[in-house]
């Protein structure tokens, strides 16, 4: 693939920080390398001595003093090599990405940690997303990403969809404007870039079947378009087996992947990853150096400990526990909002994810009714209308979150979320 035809300007004009090829350079150098390159403070001057940290029915991930030195000093902005090459293998074993074996030239799969998935999206879309580019979705859809996008000035184009996600007829109707023969021409205006939210969507809960993602992928190659695959909630699937991910699809490197830990692991250490073509995924590097640097090492090392202490069986015990709690919240959900909700409202129970998407029955836009009436009573939902392209535009939606609440406390919100929707009707 032509991969320099993705490219913004911008991300096409970054070079490599001479600073961070040293600092990495060091860092891969025996004990015997004598250097004055480095800028990095001494960390016998940080107040921190060692760590040791308390894990739930496992070994304590223990940082000693030679171990937090390191905690606290600058890493390579790709991240550290343990925690990058666990991730690689675990990848490989789960995804089987027909890519692992290609060149780099050819999009071979490389991978990079970014501070949380909306790091790598942000730098993603700033990478390939310039002023004016067509740009397809499935709204509604995550709030952040909106938000990452729509200052960039680009054309957010909706493509339908429903309880099993994008629907690729709808996809085919919205390219068949225009001709994939253009598509490589210069000043082309046809999509390079697809955006989902493949399992348990934000904020619908919908999650793709494999037939589909079969079918969007094809409209991908013929179209010659990338497929950016935000799968935060893979981890949070609650029927086995879990369908396979674009990237397990990904013959052409075509598919730039995010995941996250902040949903299994923990949300404030901030660990995200960016799976993809080797030349794209060092181009979010470059900018990785230029900004965040890296991802925190303490952060990371305490997240490669935990893994390499538990290893892909104890990793997948844990998201198995996970997994439980989560189906049984939404079934908690599910039961309060049949109980209280049926004549009100409706819903499809998600497959995926931590959200109910509602439709109010009588309500054309909830706004109001959320914002202000429902605050009135003590109970809080997101009105629908922010996760559209256009947050303006009526919407008789709102999504609650089943995370948090215990199931007498949502069984209580359900309650006084239908005594307001009677009133309103």
């Amino acid at each position: 693939m032509n991969y320099a035809r993705f490219l913004t300007a911008v991300s096409a004009a970054r070079k490599p920080s001479p600073i961070r090829i040293l600092t990495e350079l060091q860092q891969r150098s025996p004990p015997s390398l004598i250097s004055l390159a480095g800028g990095a403070p001494n960390p016998n001057t940080f107040p921190f001595q060692s760590a040791s940290i308390k894990v739930k029915g496992g070994d304590a991930v223990v940082l000693d003093e030679t171990l937090m030195k390191r905690a606290l000093q600058y890493s390579g902005s790709s991240g550290i090599p343990e925690l990058i090459s666990w991730m690689k293998d675990f990848q490989k074993n789960l995804h089987n990405p027909p890519t692992a074996g290609y060149s780099p030239e050819r999009g071979q799969m490389e991978m990079c940690v970014t501070t949380g998935s909306q790091e790598g999206l942000c730098k993603i879309f700033e990478m390939l997303v310039s002023s004016g580019d067509n740009v397809l979705l499935d709204a509604p859809t995550y709030s952040g990403t909106l938000a990452a996008l729509q200052p960039l000035g680009c054309n957010i184009i909706n493509v339908p969809s429903d309880q099993h996600g994008m629907i690729p007829a709808d996809l085919r109707k919205v390219l068949a404007r225009w001709d994939p023969a253009d598509a490589q021409k210069a000043g082309s205006t046809v999509p390079r870039v697809l955006y989902t939210i493949p399992n348990g969507g934000n904020p619908t809960g919908a999650s793709m079947t494999y037939e589909r993602k079969q079918e969007v992928y094809e409209l991908a190659r013929k179209y010659d378009m990338l497929i950016i695959e935000d799968d935060p909630y893979y981890f949070l699937q609650f029927q086995k087996p879990w369908a396979p991910t674009f990237l397990s699809l990904d013959v052409d490197g075509r598919v730039l992947r995010t995941d996250s830990f902040s949903k299994i692991l923990s949300s404030g250490l901030r660990i995200g990853f960016v799976t993809g073509p080797k030349p794209l995924v060092d181009r979010v590097v470059l900018h990785v150096q230029a900004s965040t640097m890296h991802t925190s090492t303490f952060t990371q090392l305490i997240v490669s400990q935990l893994l390499h202490n538990w290893g892909q069986e104890g990793f997948f015990k844990h998201i198995d526990g996970v997994i439980e709690f989560y189906r049984s919240q939404r079934n908690a959900m599910l039961s309060s909002a049949d109980k209280w909700l049926k004549d009100v409202a409706e819903w499809h129970p998600p497959m995926a994810g931590m959200f109910l998407w509602i439709k109010l029955k009588g309500i054309k836009d909830t706004q109001q009714l959320i914002m202000e009436k429902a605050l009135e009573k003590e109970v809080l939902l997101v009105p629908g209308g922010v996760f559209n392209i256009n947050s303006s535009d009526p919407c008789p939606y709102v999504r609650a979150a089943f995370s948090l609440s215990t199931p007498q406390q949502i069984d209580e919100a359900f309650r006084r979320l239908a005594d307001l929707i009677k009133d309103a009707m």
